[in-house]
C-alpha cells in the first residue's frame, strides 16, 4: 500500500495538467490515523463527483464494543456518526476553490429515520469503520488544481475524521451522547420485542410529539398538543435504560380511529407508519413502534398489476377475466388497492394501515341501500369491510384504519378511537352502541391465503448491452434503464437513498436471481440474505462500492418489483 506522501508526491506532479491525469490517483493511501481510498475519479469537474472512502481500523476507532454488538445498536451508532461527520464535512464544503463542482464535499444526509446506509458501516466483529463519501476534485476549466485537491485530502479530511471516527478524541459530552445512542437504541428495541408478547400492534407513548412542522419537513411541530393515552387502553412497559414508560398500546386486531377533520386522525396513523423505523432522539416519535412488518394501503390508479391473486375481493367479472391470476396495465382503484392488499399478504405483512381519505369508496364498503338496488350477484366486488374481521381470525393479520364518513366499520371493530383537538379518548362502547341501534349488520366472510408463487421470468432491457442505467427521482420514482418505477404511492420510503437500493436490488436480482425458478417472495429474501451476510454495499459491482444507498425493508422491496412494468412473468 502507498503511503499519504507517495499521494502528495503525485498529486504535486500533476499540478496544472489535464484533468485525466487524476485517474493515477486511484487506490489506496495510508494515513498516519486511516486509510483513505479514492474508489472512481470523475471524469471531468462538471462530472458527478469522485468517490472516497476513509477506512479506520478497530482499534484506532476505539468505540466501546457494547455500543455496536447488536444490529440495533450498530445501526444507531453508524446514523449518529454520519450526523456527525456530515456536520463536520460541512464547514469545509467548496472551501477548495475551482470550476464546477470542485470543492464539494458531501456525505449521506439522513432523515429523522434511522436506517442502515452504505455511507458508515462499522464491523461488528473488530469494530473498524469505514466512511464513503463525495469529493469534487479541483480544476480551474479542466486544468488540475493539485494544490486545492491537498488541501481537502491532508488538512480538512483529517480534521472530519479525527472529530467523528476516534473515539479516544472525544470530549465527555460528545462520548455520553455515544452513550446516550446506545440506550435509545437499547430501549427501542425493548419495545419492538414485548409488542408481541403484549398482544400489541403497535405503541405510541405519552408525550409523543406526532404532527409535523410541515407537510415538506419531517421535523416536529414546536407548538403540538403531546400525545395521551386513554386510559382504558394505556399499558405500562419497562425498558432497560428508561426504565418504566406508559402509552397507548393498540391491541393486535381491527382498530378504527375516527374523529372530526383537521382533529388528528390522520396524524396518528401517519406517525404509525413511521412507527416501522426507529427515530433519532428529539424527533418526538422515538417511541412511536409498530408491528416492522405494517403496511400502509391505498388506491393507486393506473397502477401495473402483474399475476395477483385478487379473488378474495373480486371476482365473477363481466369480461371473464381470471382473477386469480390478474393483470393489468392500468389498474382502477379498487382492484389496484385489492392488489395491494394480496401482495402486503404476500411480502408477510401482520398489520395493515388504511385511510379512508385515500381508499376507493367502492372497495371499502357497500351500503345496504346500493345493495338494494345492485344486487350482491351482480357486483363483483367484495368489500374490504367483509372480510377484514376473516383477515384478522383466519390469517392473523390487523388493521388499524382511519375513518371519516363511514361508521359502518363499528360493527366489526375490536376498539375505537376518537380524536378530539389531537387527544385520544377510546369510545368502543359507543360506538358499538350506536350501531346497535342503528341496526345495519355486516356481513363478515371468512378470509383464505391460497398460495399463489409468482415466478418472473426475466427483466426486459431497453439496452444494447449489459449496462444498465438507474436514476433516482427523488422520493417517488426510479428510472429503470428506459422505464420509470412509479413508487409515489409506496408511503413507507423515507428516503431517496432506499430507491438508489431498490435499484441496484433490482439490477443484482436481473443477473443473478431472476432465473425463472424462483418466486418473487424467495429473490426478495435471498436478496435480504445478502445484505445481511456482504453488507449493502456489495449491491454493487464490477468493483463499484455504491456509497448513497440504505435499506429498504422486504415490503418494500416486494412493492417496487410489483410496479416494475418491466418484469415479465
Amino acid at each position: 500500500m502507498k503511503s499519504s506522501q507517495d499521494l502528495r508526491q503525485f498529486l504535486q506532479s500533476i499540478d496544472r495538467k489535464g484533468y485525466p491525469a487524476y485517474k493515477g490517483a486511484k487506490g489506496q493511501y495510508r494515513f498516519p490515523e486511516y486509510i483513505l481510498s479514492i474508489d472512481h475519479v470523475q471524469g471531468d469537474p462538471f462530472a458527478s463527483p469522485s468517490k472516497v472512502s476513509i477506512h479506520v481500523e478497530g482499534k484506532r476507532a476505539g468505540f466501546p464494543v457494547e455500543s455496536y454488538n447488536q444490529y440495533h445498536k450498530r445501526i444507531a451508532l453508524q446514523d449518529h456518526l454520519l450526523r456527525k461527520f456530515s456536520q463536520e464535512i460541512e464547514q469545509f464544503n467548496f472551501k477548495a476553490k475551482g470550476s464546477g463542482k470542485s470543492g464539494l464535499l458531501a456525505v449521506s444526509r439522513p432523515g429523522q429515520e434511522i436506517l442502515e446506509r452504505t455511507a458508515c458501516t462499522i464491523n461488528p466483529e473488530d469494530g473498524s469503520l469505514i466512511i464513503r463519501m463525495e469529493a469534487g476534485f479541483p480544476a480551474f476549466g479542466r486544468t488540475i488544481q493539485s494544490g486545492e485537491l491537498i488541501k481537502i485530502l491532508f488538512e480538512f479530511l483529517p480534521v472530519c475524521a479525527a472529530k467523528t471516527c476516534m473515539y479516544g478524541k472525544y470530549g465527555l459530552q460528545e462520548k455520553e451522547m455515544v452513550e446516550r445512542v446506545r440506550k435509545l437504541a437499547q430501549d427501542q428495541e425493548a419495545v419492538r420485542c414485548a409488542l408481541p408478547q403484549m398482544g400489541l400492534a403497535a405503541f405510541v407513548a405519552n408525550g409523543a410529539v406526532l404532527p409535523r412542522k410541515s407537510g415538506v419537513s419531517s421535523l416536529p411541530m414546536k407548538s403540538a398538543v403531546p400525545f395521551r393515552s386513554p386510559a382504558s387502553m394505556e399499558v405500562e412497559l419497562t425498558l432497560p435504560n428508561r426504565g418504566k414508560i406508559k402509552g397507548l398500546g393498540i391491541p393486535k386486531g381491527i382498530t378504527l380511529i375516527v374523529g372530526g377533520g383537521y382533529h388528528g386522525k390522520s396524524t396518528l396513523l401517519e406517525a404509525l407508519e413511521a412507527g416501522v423505523y426507529n427515530h433519532i432522539e428529539g424527533d418526538g416519535r422515538e417511541f412511536v413502534i409498530t408491528d416492522n412488518t405494517a403496511v400502509k394501503l391505498r388506491a393507486e390508479d393506473g397502477r401495473s398489476v402483474k399475476q395477483v391473486d385478487i379473488s378474495m375481493f373480486i371476482r365473477n367479472l363481466p369480461d371473464k377475466r381470471d382473477t386469480v391470476h390478474f393483470c393489468t396495465e392500468d389498474a382502477s382503484g379498487s382492484t389496484s388497492q385489492a392488489a395491494n392488499v394480496a401482495e402486503a399478504l404476500e411480502s408477510g405483512s401482520r398489520l395493515l394501515l388504511v385511510d379512508e381519505d385515500t381508499s376507493a369508496t367502492n372497495f371499502m364498503i357497500r351500503d345496504q341501500l346500493m345493495q338494494q338496488v345492485v344486487h350482491r350477484e351482480k357486483e363483483p366486488i367484495i368489500p374490504f369491510i367483509e372480510k377484514i374481521r376473516g383477515l384478522y381470525e383466519q390469517l392473523g393479520v390487523s388493521t388499524i384504519l382511519v375513518a371519516g364518513s363511514s361508521g359502518s366499520y363499528f360493527y366489526v371493530a375490536d376498539h375505537v378511537i376518537q380524536m378530539d383537538c389531537y387527544v385520544p379518548e377510546e369510545v368502543t362502547a359507543e360506538a358499538k352502541k350506536a350501531a346497535e341501534a342503528y341496526g345495519q349488520k355486516v356481513e363478515s366472510l371468512s378470509a383464505e391465503k391460497k398460495e399463489n408463487l409468482r415466478i418472473p421470468k426475466a427483466v426486459k432491457s431497453g439496452g444494447r448491452d449489459d449496462r444498465v442505467k438507474m436514476k433516482v427521482l427523488g422520493r417517488d420514482s426510479l428510472q429503470y434503464d428506459k422505464e420509470v418505477i412509479d413508487l409515489r404511492f409506496v408511503e413507507q420510503i423515507a428516503d431517496s437513498e432506499q430507491i438508489a437500493a431498490l435499484g441496484y436490488m433490482v439490477k443484482y436480482a436481473s443477473r443473478h436471481l431472476i432465473n425463472g425458478k424462483r418466486s418473487l417472495t424467495v429473490i426478495a429474501d435471498e436478496l435480504e440474505k445478502k445484505v445481511r451476510k456482504d453488507g449493502l454495499a456489495s449491491l454493487g459491482e464490477e468493483g463499484y462500492l455504491p456509497i448513497n444507498l440504505a435499506l429498504p425493508r422486504k415490503q418494500e422491496i416486494l412493492a417496487c418489483f410489483n410496479r416494475f412494468r418491466g418484469l415479465m412473468f
